[in-house]
């Protein structure tokens, strides 16, 4: 029913701008990640942008003190599980929008670090739970060679015909009881450089093949202990932008676990990727809708401190509306994000190639937003003094970090045609 006021009012808006009312669980959970994306999270990201990628993860180092600050917070991942579904959608929505505020390097670290304690809770089994408890993990996915292969599922229409899938530069093989690992992962793999345990995505070999009979490579998902004999890491990545996250190789010689460690082994192995790759394209979606907030946020502040042509920037026209477009494409990101999460979390049948585009136009959009941000600083944007430079190198790295964006749009469309070729509007 239309809602009729009798004096003109602002509207009602939030942390997460015009929003819809909160319950009081809800603010109090913004109102806490809020507090610790300003006061823990921005000033150590900006300390440890200037330090080396060694210095980052040496003993010592502020980086370490970031899992205990953001513990303190007491949000158990079993908090969400309780909650009605589309309750603990808008709540997992609040808190990523603030840790990328906060420090999206940092943000990545912390959802990361979780990510094989969450997958053995799913999988239910209490021993690979105790494994990952109190440990720093890691997603390990890509290999040297095998980058956006890992998206490959219909070899019939993307892969050239006869020839056999990318089978990665990591494999295990089931002996008995146990399997087997050897090879590396890429340098590219979110707290590679620092992680404890890790949720390995590899490739498989099953009855002395590496693939099946229309030539996708066989895989395994399974939960590895980083203290075994045969584990070795690489250096800690040099990168442009995100610095306060350690990314890294990690390099498997022989490395014996148990078989039970598995999560999905061979026909259950591409289902379950799809599934975790739905979770963290959404991830990132409410991250880098954080990220554009900050920008605006930082931009809206510097119009009203800044004076150009007598009068301060936000008097200006054209000021008012480079603002009105950065503040429609913030919350552009947030509805294409929540929409992508909703989607992941409660439709029956799930897709990572759509939750990925979500992605692909949350970063987009984030980056233009950063990108005016910096056009408004003007000169003083390009100075380290002022934290919107580094907001455009962390964005920047968006664009390629869990997919490189075109061949994520590319793979939207191929979804397209499979589901055309099943019917789908053609009505």
């Amino acid at each position: 029913m239309l809602k009729l006021k009798t004096q003109l009012t602002l509207p009602a808006v939030g942390l997460s701008g015009f929003e819809t009312p909160l319950s009081e669980e809800e603010a109090a959970v913004q109102a806490g990640m809020h507090r610790f994306a300003k006061e823990v999270m921005r000033p150590l990201g900006a300390e440890l942008d200037r330090m080396t990628a060694e210095e980052v993860i040496a003993p010592g180092s502020p980086y370490w003190s970031i899992f205990a600050e953001y513990a303190k917070l007491g949000l158990d991942p079993a908090m969400l599980a309780e909650l009605p579904p589309d309750v603990a959608v808008r709540m997992e929505s609040l808190i990523f929008e603030e840790l990328g505020w906060g420090d999206p390097g940092l943000g990545v670290t912390l959802a990361v670090a979780g990510f094989p304690l969450q997958m053995a809770a799913a999988f239910g089994s209490k021993e690979l739970v105790d494994l990952c408890t109190g440990r720093i993990g890691c997603w390990m996915i890509t290999h040297p060679d095998k980058g956006s292969d890992v998206q490959v599922f219909d070899m019939a229409r993307e892969w050239p015909a006869g020839q056999p899938g990318n089978k990665g530069n990591m494999w295990g093989k089931v002996q008995g009881d146990e399997i087997v690992i050897n090879g590396q992962c890429s340098a590219w793999v979110s707290n590679g450089a620092v992680a404890q345990v890790a949720l390995g995505y590899i490739g498989a070999e099953y009855d002395g093949s590496f693939f099946d009979e229309d030539g996708r490579p066989h895989g395994m998902c399974v939960v590895i202990p980083l203290d075994l004999p045969g584990v070795s890491k690489g250096k800690p990545l040099d990168k442009i932008g995100q610095r306060p996250l350690p990314q890294g190789e990690i390099y498997f010689d022989n490395v014996r676990i148990p078989k039970r460690f598995a999560i999905a082994l061979k026909d259950e192995y591409y289902g379950n990727v799809a599934a975790v790759w739905s979770y963290a394209g959404s991830t990132m979606s409410q991250s880098f809708t954080g990220v554009a907030r900050a920008a605006f946020e930082m931009a809206l502040q510097y119009c009203h401190e800044r004076k150009q042509g007598g009068r301060p920037l936000i008097d200006h026209q054209l000021t008012r509306y480079r603002l009105g477009d950065m503040l429609r494409r913030v919350e552009v990101c947030r509805s294409v994000a929540r929409r992508s999460l909703a989607y992941a979390r409660l439709s029956p049948q799930s897709h990572p190639y759509f939750t990925a585009s979500a992605k692909v136009t949350v970063t987009q959009e984030a980056m233009k937003v950063v990108d005016e941000a910096l056009q408004l600083f003007g000169g003083s944007g390009t100075s380290r003094e002022y934290p919107i430079e580094k907001l455009y190198r962390d964005t920047r790295v968006a664009l390629i970090e869990d997919g490189e964006n075109y061949v994520l749009t590319m793979r939207l469309g191929l979804l397209a045609q499979q589901l055309y070729a099943e019917g789908w509007s053609q009505n």
